[in-house]
């Protein structure tokens, strides 16, 4: 209908669009190899001083990201928040490996197959390898074992489609951490070439010495700015121009656009409501009364009943009473909670059941199966299944480790469900078979968890959900006030019809959504390609309807005067109370020269600034203050200072009690302090510094 109603109002522009199109079909030949260059220009998701970064190989590093993190955290399904930071890893790993790369030729720098080779596998194994879960031993502890053995499951042909596609996935996971090994060796080589040239010498050392070996106690008041009001200091336009033209560098910014946005959220109507209280109760009776349970509640119910026990932490929290206080065949409901009219019937009670239970097997495949009786009766004879497994599993990964498969749940997904059933029905040491297609597999059950109580339970859950004419309604609400409005005429209208007008300010280019709201990525892609103003069609964003409107578009450069203006002018504000302050300070002194009277004339208590040195970075409880603690170091003793503006106010200063350390000058453990003070930032600014440098054109928003 969308689609239709655009054709409908751009019917003249469309003719000429489509004459248009025939023409260029029909002289396509003259224009193919311009074509060529087109395509090959809309595929560039970045270019790196000059170097074209291709979206196929953009997504192809995204996709080894996102199968490296579901290993090494466990998860199946990301969600787009996730996924969304590992769009953002794989680019800065992307900038910062071209840049890095591009400096260590031109130093020769490199690292060599023997050295990644050492790192990887050899003596020297690189913390990158050794913190992997998947080598490391039973102990969870780094093993080189588990590593060799990981390494040469990689050169195994595979037997199935399943064990080609897991090989192909660990081949892509030892890639990945191969790549950044070598990544990390080659920066630490860089980091350490471009740290000798910063080093600290002896001047840096005794001048660091000196500021840190006298240290005073400072009495001191100090009179706060916001004693005097703002509306008393007039700054001028032309004052705050001046100010910006002097500080423009500081508002260097990045391309960006705000929008105001209204949101229709969908949520089920009161007949929504109503139709699911209807079918509750259309269906009450026979749940109580029905010998076909199972059929009714799969048929009808949010939750499925496979006949697996609840525990008293699995069963819903508000039935947990019921199904444990209560006989077989008991029933309660309907009653409504969380959006749901539920019903529950206990079907069996006093079930002793284990939580978890830990597996090994062997796994035979087809040809091999004819063993599976002799390895059963080597098996009850006490024969070692670990050794037998080593021996005759066809899964290498498992048969390396004994046969090991490790704890499973009886909702534990991927795992067929009989393995499930036989497992827990199945004493500690017991064994059972389970052949399929591919092969036989020997089980044992080697440890469980204590038994504990459960029960089974039928739960009848009809939840309230939003019909499809209630989703259309609201579609079309939002649809009509799309249509109904320009720019300029949005937030007037949205007041009109009373609907919330929300403001998402300067959004970047690579913002990953507005706000909380999931799937709003395609509304920052809309505003980047429109114009101030412009009103957006609905976009569907996870349960939520939106219409949107650009209010600013702010290009790659320098911010606005009018967008920094009011920071300027603060800044203008505090400078000329400071002004005013240190005059009339100066002028009291002169009357009041002790600090105690000069802080009972102004009304400000003497506070204490202990042990402050020209290296500290706050100045007692006043905080973060280096005006202040740069004029203490220079101050005599005793001697009370002029006012001296600071960050929060304005200060007088009496330094007392000096302290001088007796510790000697060592210039070489001096300069070994600064170097490693300045080596926890040095590897951050060098590589900020060669991103500054760079060229760098990002086409993100095109694809994500």
């Amino acid at each position: 209908m969308a689609i239709l109603g655009k054709i409908r109002s751009k019917g003249v522009l469309l003719m000429l669009v489509v004459g248009f199109a025939l023409f260029a079909f029909i002289i396509g030949d003259a224009l193919t190899q311009g074509s060529s260059y087109f395509n090959k220009s809309r595929e560039t998701v970045a270019e790196i001083d000059g170097d074209e970064i291709n979206i196929k190989d953009f997504q192809a590093s995204i996709d080894q990201m996102v199968e490296v993190y579901k290993i090494e955290t466990g998860q199946t399904e990301l969600n787009e928040d996730i996924n969304s930071q590992l769009r953002t890893s794989v680019w800065e790993s992307l900038v910062n490996e071209k840049l890095l790369y591009a400096e260590a030729e031109k130093l020769g720098l490199a690292v060599s197959k023997d050295e990644l080779s050492d790192r990887l596998i050899g003596n020297n194994i690189h913390p990158l390898i050794a913190q992997r879960r998947a080598f490391a031993g039973e102990n969870g502890q780094f093993s080189k074992p588990a590593l060799i053995q990981f390494l040469n499951s990689l050169d195994v042909t595979p037997e199935n489609e399943e064990m080609r596609v897991q090989m192909e996935q660990a081949k892509s996971y030892w890639k990945f951490w191969e790549k950044n090994v070598k990544m990390t060796i080659l920066q630490e080589k860089y980091n350490a070439l471009i740290a000798k040239t910063v080093t600290a010498n002896t001047l840096d050392a005794k001048s660091e010495y000196e500021a840190s070996k006298k240290s005073v106690d400072v009495n001191y008041v100090v009179q706060p700015y916001f004693t005097i009001s703002d509306s008393t200091i007039e700054v001028s336009k032309s004052e705050i121009k001046d100010r910006f033209n002097k500080m423009k560098k500081q508002f260097k910014q990045e391309a960006s656009r705000s929008v105001n946005y209204v949101v229709f959220t969908v949520k089920p109507s009161a007949e929504d409501f109503k139709k699911a209280e209807t079918t509750m109760n259309s269906l009450a009776g026979e749940f109580r009364t029905t010998a076909d349970i199972v059929s009714l509640v799969n048929s009808n119910s949010e939750i499925r009943y496979d006949g697996k026990p609840y525990s008293e932490t699995t069963v819903p929290a508000s039935l947990k009473d019921f199904a444990f206080g209560n006989i077989a065949g008991a029933v309660v409901g309907p009653v409504f909670n969380n959006n749901s009219y539920t019903m529950a019937k206990v079907m069996e009670t006093g079930i002793m059941q284990s939580d978890s239970a830990k597996l090994r097997h062997i796994y035979l495949a087809k040809a091999d199966e004819a063993k599976a009786d002799s390895i059963l009766k080597v098996i009850g004879a006490g024969g070692d299944f670990a050794a037998l497994a080593v021996q005759y599993s066809a899964v290498k990964q498992t048969a390396a480790n004994g046969g090991e498969i490790g704890w499973i749940m009886p909702d534990v997904k991927g795992l067929d469900k009989e393995i499930i059933t036989k497992s827990f029905a199945s004493a500690v040491n017991g064994i059972f078979t389970i052949k399929n297609d591919q092969g036989t597999q020997i089980f044992q059950v080697t440890e469980k968890t204590a038994p504990r109580r459960k029960v089974k339970l039928a739960i009848l859950e009809i939840k309230v959900a939003t019909s499809n004419m209630t989703v259309s309604k609201i579609y079309n609400e939002a649809k009509q006030f799309a249509a109904e409005l320009s720019g300029d005429k949005f937030d007037k209208k949205a007041q009109e019809k009373n609907y919330a007008v929300r403001t998402a300010s300067d959004i970047q280019a690579t913002a990953p959504k507005i706000a909380e709201f999931d799937q709003s990525r395609q509304i920052i892609r809309w505003a980047f390609e429109n114009d101030k103003g412009a009103v957006s069609d609905v976009y569907d964003c996870d349960n939520n309807f939106i219409v949107a409107t650009v209010t600013e578009v702010n290009e790659k450069g320098y911010r606005a005067i009018e967008k920094v203006s009011d920071q300027i002018k603060a800044e203008l504000v505090r400078e000329k109370k400071a002004e005013l302050m240190i005059e009339k300070l100066k002028a009291q002194l002169a009357k009041t020269p002790s600090i105690q009277s000069l802080g009972a004339a102004i009304g400000s208590e003497v506070k204490v600034a202990p042990a402050v040195n020209f290296g500290a970075y706050q100045f007692g409880v006043a905080g973060f203050e280096p005006a202040v603690v740069g004029k203490v170091s220079v101050l005599a003793v005793n001697k009370i200072s002029e006012p001296i503006k600071g960050n929060a106010g304005v200060y007088v200063l009496l330094p007392t009690n000096q302290q001088v350390s007796n510790a000697p000058f060592d210039a070489k453990m001096q300069i070994m302090m600064l170097n490693s003070r300045m080596s926890y930032s040095l590897p951050y600014a060098i590589i900020q510094d060669m991103k500054d440098k760079a060229d760098i054109v990002d086409n993100r928003i095109n694809f994500f």
